[in-house]
């Protein structure tokens, strides 16, 4: 999977959809090119059609169902829904002046998954920051933004965090690194509601939070941080998701998924225990 900027629609349901094409393509044993012969489009289309990495047209998807056999009116509608729910934009896309287009495929992923786990050694991790140091760290990262945009991002930001909350929640589980909580982010006052507020974030029950101590010295992840995004839909593989300053990559590709689920298994084991967490976040905002 690459960073590439998403059509409107949902990026979980391209996946989907496009992997149940791909699977009944194969069964029937028709080529890209001949599915894409069909549907006027080019051997690749197909391929990024698959991989959920381009919109779909419902003419398309109900040519390529014909093609492959599906005869079963409930069948085929299932999967037109699914193309007509994939171009449906999400919320989070009235933020597109502030949003870059691959930071929305993230967004878009975070909103469809029933695990999260993530590993953070530069800031807290942006499901658990407070209001404050939110906007604290989006000043830093966008030095020249009018006051208005820091204002939608962090709306943003803060509408993300409502999910963990809300119906169908997903688990959270976030590793992160003692040297994301000493640096003095927006000065004292914001730190000590940071600390406050990681101490509340911990007590919900689908929220999971340990430090990773200085004194452990190096670890697993000295890489940097990443995010495994894990769905609901037994048909998507999990992903991962790791940002740079001008993009992300996202991997989906199985020997690359197992290397950060290996790592993130490590830094589980060698963190400090949920429990004891919440007693250094104790001692953090007592001394701050």
């Amino acid at each position: 999977m690459t960073p590439e900027t998403p059509g409107s629609g949902s990026t979980v349901r391209r996946i989907l959809l496009g992997s149940q094409l791909r699977r009944l393509r194969e069964q029937k044993g028709v080529t890209r090119q001949d599915a894409g012969y069909v549907i006027r489009a080019s051997e690749s289309k197909i391929s990024r059609l698959e991989l959920g990495r381009v919109s779909f047209k419902e003419r398309d998807v109900d040519d390529l169902l014909t093609l492959y056999g599906v005869s079963d009116k409930t069948e085929r509608e299932a999967l037109l829904q699914l193309a007509r729910e994939a171009n449906t934009p999400g919320w989070w896309h009235r933020y597109n002046d502030v949003l870059p287009g691959w930071f929305q495929t993230y967004v878009g992923l975070e909103e469809s998954a029933a695990l999260i786990r993530t590993y953070e050694l530069q800031f807290v991790p942006g499901l658990l920051q407070s209001e404050g140091y939110a906007r604290a760290v989006i000043r830093l990262g966008n030095a020249g933004a009018a006051e208005h945009e820091i204002d939608q991002r962090v709306e943003l930001r803060m509408q993300r965090q409502e999910r963990l909350t809300g119906p169908d929640a997903p688990r959270l589980w976030a590793v992160v690194d003692e040297g994301a909580l000493k640096r003095p982010i927006g000065g004292p006052e914001v730190m000590r509601g940071q600390f406050e507020h990681l101490i509340e974030m911990s007590k919900l029950p689908n929220v999971t939070i340990q430090i990773m101590p200085f004194r452990f010295g190096g670890h697993a992840a000295e890489g940097g941080a990443f995010t495994i995004l894990r769905f609901p839909e037994q048909d998507l593989p999990d992903v991962v998701y790791v940002e740079n300053l001008t993009g992300a990559m996202y991997l989906d590709k199985r020997d690359d998924v197992d290397t950060y689920l290996q790592a993130m298994e490590r830094l589980c084991v060698d963190s400090a225990t949920p429990e004891r967490t919440v007693e250094l976040l104790g001692d953090l905002l007592r001394e701050t």
